[in-house]
């Protein structure tokens, strides 16, 4: 699993049927794992027992976890994630995977800045920036996000805070908005780069009129090993209280992170052992903050 990885809520079977269609179509891609609800927490979920929970999959190394989490929220493209292709053909095959009941953002076209890109939001509601640029290893998906609404033009703001929060850190090249290129004020961000964990990561700032903005749609998962990490990363990005919930935070941009030990929990989540699911579930949804002796006390 990647140290840091996204969480893309969904409704019902559309977790299964996301992740079967990614993992059919992107290259050296893999279901890793199923959950399922138990009557644990039904009061909180709604879900009925042994409905699938989530379907945890991989694209070139890069973890998504396909959350059935219900209407309550839906991904938008204030998180959208950056495909690098080999060559044109291999963008526009994805292309025409992703279209159907989809929308294209930005259409499929050669532009200044690359001979062949595109944006589409699938029929998930999952968007991606398809281009070509042939992949370092591990390297094929990178989670963008645009600063819209209130948090436009924090973009660079973003980027130094979450580089300044994570190890193997760095901001890459950072392309900006020049004058006359309104509504985006001058300096700010058309397309900057930074790396979180190794793992490398856009950000973008839009003024232009968007209705949507950072939700719990799509999350960011950061996979820790023990407490201490937890606690670190808990304490850095968390500012709205209000939103913790089951190791959910929200940070000052709006953007949701879920601080977990999540290779852990899925182990028993996967497990045949029905009964140490349940307790690990029981004292899961009592929690904000993840406190990883109590789930293993719980199990």
């Amino acid at each position: 699993m990647s140290k840091i990885g996204a969480c893309i809520w969904l409704d019902g079977q559309s977790a299964v049927e996301a992740a079967e269609l990614y993992t059919r179509i992107f290259p050296d891609s893999r279901i890793t794992a199923t959950t399922h609800y138990t009557e644990v927490g039904q009061e909180l979920h709604g879900q009925k027992p042994g409905a699938v929970m989530t379907v945890e999959y991989e694209i070139d190394g890069f973890s998504f976890s396909a959350l059935n989490g219900g209407a309550a929220f839906t991904p938008n493209p204030s998180i959208s994630f950056f495909v690098r292709c080999e060559n044109a053909v291999e963008v526009d095959r994805l292309w025409a995977e992703l279209s159907p009941g989809g929308t294209a953002l930005m259409p499929l076209d050669s532009y200044t800045f690359n001979e062949r890109y595109g944006w589409i939001q699938d029929k998930f509601g999952v968007s991606y920036q398809l281009i070509v640029d042939p992949p370092a290893p591990g390297q094929r998906i990178s989670p963008s996000l645009l600063f819209v609404g209130d948090v436009c033009g924090k973009a660079e703001e973003a980027m130094q805070f979450y580089t300044s929060v994570f190890a193997d850190s760095a901001l890459g090249e950072i392309a900006r908005y020049s004058a006359g290129q309104e509504p985006d004020a001058e300096g700010t961000v058309m397309h900057g780069q930074f790396r979180l964990e190794g793992q490398q990561c856009i950000a973008m700032d839009s003024a232009l009129q968007h209705d949507f903005g950072f939700t719990e749609g799509i999350s960011l998962i950061v996979d820790v090993e023990s407490q201490q990490e937890l606690d670190r990363y808990w304490n850095e990005l968390s500012a709205v209280p209000e939103a913790e919930m089951c190791g959910w935070l929200k940070d000052r941009f709006g953007v949701s992170w879920q601080i977990l030990p999540n290779s852990a929990m899925n182990q028993v989540l996967v497990s045949d052992d029905e009964a140490a699911k349940r307790r690990l579930l029981a004292a899961m949804f009592h929690m904000k903050k993840i406190d990883i002796a109590g789930l293993q006390a719980g199990i």
